[in-house]
């Protein structure tokens, strides 16, 4: 199941850029809370712990339990966005989705292949991964922390699809079964270097088959003389 961890955070009071700007000056992150039958909470968030945390777990499906001052009880979110400096890095505001018990959230959960394809031991391919995340719906209790999918059956050209795989009760897939996960295919440099091998042979042996251009321009002469 979905990693949970926890979070400080603090009320802010007023929006609009210059308070986000002095926020940030003040080593804070604005936030904010939403979700189904309640207001929006504007928040923020201590900078140093926030990027610490989101760097270090998978923000798309852990649970993060938001402790807001001067509320009782913690409540139990999803990161929904991030946004961050363009080019500094640094987070600058934090978009968070309260989620209910029992009711079904999306979420994108990392997708793991296991397992070396007959393919790659016995027929030199390689593996080209087309999908690492999967987008998923589901209960918050069923999030899975990581989806894992058996390849090692896989052969030579061989795909596999959504289709081929069979989720937990209760995890919905929420795009095409005709999409392709991954597939076993030829080393694209090998046939590279292949192809440019046979162009080079095929080159000598032109070359030998092409009469000597200096001894036709000889041959020539020699004619002209004779003549």
């Amino acid at each position: 199941m979905a990693t949970t961890t926890i979070l400080k955070a603090e009320k802010r009071e007023g929006t609009g850029k210059g308070v986000a700007r002095k926020l940030r000056q003040s080593g804070r992150v604005p936030a904010v809370l939403y979700g189904r039958d309640m207001d929006s909470i504007h928040l923020s968030l201590d900078t140093s712990e926030a990027e610490l945390l989101f760097y270090s777990i998978s923000v798309d499906n852990t649970i993060i339990e938001l402790t807001v001052a001067g509320e009782k009880k913690p409540f139990q979110t999803l990161v929904r966005e991030i946004q961050t400096h363009p080019w500094k890095a640094h987070v600058m505001h934090v978009d968070f989705l309260r989620i209910q018990k029992g009711v079904a959230v999306d979420v994108d959960v990392p997708l793991k292949l296991i397992g070396i394809p007959v393919g790659v031991q016995l027929e030199g391919g390689i593996v080209e991964q087309i999908i690492h995340d999967l987008p998923i719906r589901c209960i918050p209790s069923k999030i899975p922390e990581v989806i894992e999918v058996d390849i090692s059956e896989l052969i030579l050209h061989e795909s596999m699809h959504i289709s081929d795989v069979t989720f937990e009760e209760g995890i919905e897939v929420t795009i095409a079964p005709e999409r392709t996960i991954c597939s076993v295919a030829i080393v694209k440099a090998l046939e590279v270097e292949s192809a440019e091998e046979d162009e080079d042979a095929v080159d000598e042996l032109g070359a030998e088959d092409t009469p000597d251009a200096d001894a036709d321009a000889d041959g020539g002469g020699a004619s002209d003389e004779e003549s």
